[in-house]
């Protein structure tokens, strides 16, 4: 699997949502990414993620009819357009926001906060890249258990500094996962069981999560 491995008031997580977010699968088979509105072709959707869920991306934003989405298949904070007619859409009401400066994570249905929880990071040689992702899959650990906790949450995103001694060729995923709290990960970010499993069992794929400095 390719994954990596106390509150301040000042720096809590942004918590407003001024606008409903949308996730997307595709209608049929392959869909392509383009760089722009029928422009260059950046990478194509399957069916299927490489842990098996239904490939889910999230709407960054919408322009006539194309989407600009959010998809792991591309690298981090750039979108790809599609044509809205070959995607399927639905309003997500669920979003978690990330602050590394204060290491909090907040869950939020809709503008109301369900749970606030302190998280580990990543540690200095191998920080979390803040940005806008989603929540491509839900995965049980199995005999990984002791290493990823409960309940891995892959996310969309990459980890372009993995620590050191780390295969650089490789795509590290990024993920919310168990683990230590502090700026102790390898990019990922370390949620306790509670918050974990609240994730599991209310999030749907397509979820965004923002992860901010």
């Amino acid at each position: 699997m390719a994954l990596a491995a106390a509150t301040s008031a000042l720096a809590q997580p942004d918590v407003r949502r001024p606008e409903p977010f949308l996730a997307a699968t595709p209608r049929t088979g392959a869909v392509v990414l383009r760089d722009r509105p029928g422009g260059r072709v950046l990478a194509t959707l399957g069916s299927r993620t490489e842990f098996g869920s239904p490939e889910t991306v999230g709407v960054a934003r919408v322009r006539g009819s194309w989407l600009a989405v959010i998809s792991t298949r591309l690298p981090n904070g750039v979108v790809g357009w599609v044509p809205r007619s070959e995607m399927s859409l639905r309003p997500v009401d669920w979003s978690v926001r990330v602050s590394l400066s204060s290491r909090t994570l907040v869950v939020l249905r809709g503008a109301r906060v369900v749970r606030r929880a302190v998280v580990g990071i990543g540690a200095a040689g191998s920080p979390t890249p803040p940005g806008r992702y989603v929540v491509t899959d839900h995965i049980d650990p199995g005999a990984q258990r002791s290493v990823y906790g409960c309940c891995i949450l892959a996310l969309s995103g990459h980890q372009p500094h993995p620590p050191a001694g780390w295969d650089r060729s490789r795509d590290w995923r990024l993920a919310i996962h168990g683990g230590a709290t502090g700026a102790v990960s390898a990019g990922c970010i370390h949620a306790d069981e509670t918050t974990l499993r609240l994730l599991m069992r209310q999030t749907p794929l397509g979820t965004p999560v923002t992860i901010s400095p």
